[in-house]
């Protein structure tokens, strides 16, 4: 009886070491990936965008004419907020009241781009929006894109 107690046991060992040794689930890098939807995007949109080192990409209608947000700026603003194929996943159509520090580091990002009155598209690679997680409507590894209308800085 100790005999067959001790296989078991070793042989329980034995599987939970080889389990553990499996190769990790491939980690996939999304900053190429993105950086292609984005282009994408653009070409098919036929935008005239600039981007910035951390793959954020923006286009700037117009800049406006008043003070420009920092991080910690209270914005008023309205934007419509989609996927890149056009679904709309979140809107506000009249203008609400965030603190850029509390928003995704796309915003964070892209938001000082504009002055009060500005408006244009912010096209966010997934690591600056919701990443691996996804939000409600948002599905992981997602590229964002907003269209923004920056009413107010405080």
């Amino acid at each position: 009886m100790k005999i067959i107690s001790r296989i078991l046991s070793i042989s329980v060992l034995v599987l939970v070491f080889f389990g553990s040794c499996k190769k990790d689930a491939e980690v996939v890098d999304y900053t190429a990936i993105d950086k292609k939807i984005i282009q994408n995007y653009i070409k098919a949109n036929n935008l005239n965008a600039d981007s910035t080192s951390s793959g954020l990409y923006y286009v700037v209608d117009k800049p406006g004419t008043g003070k420009r947000p920092t991080y910690y700026s209270d914005i008023k603003i309205r934007y419509k907020g989609m996927l890149t194929d056009g679904s709309v996943f979140d809107e506000a159509k009249s203008a609400i009241t965030l603190n850029l520090s509390r928003v995704i580091a796309g915003w964070q990002q892209g938001i000082p781009f504009f002055k009060e009155g500005g408006q244009g598209t912010l096209l966010i690679p997934s690591a600056l929006g919701y990443g691996s997680s996804g939000q409600n409507k948002i599905p992981a590894n997602s590229v964002l894109i907003f269209e923004i209308k920056l009413d107010e800085v405080r």
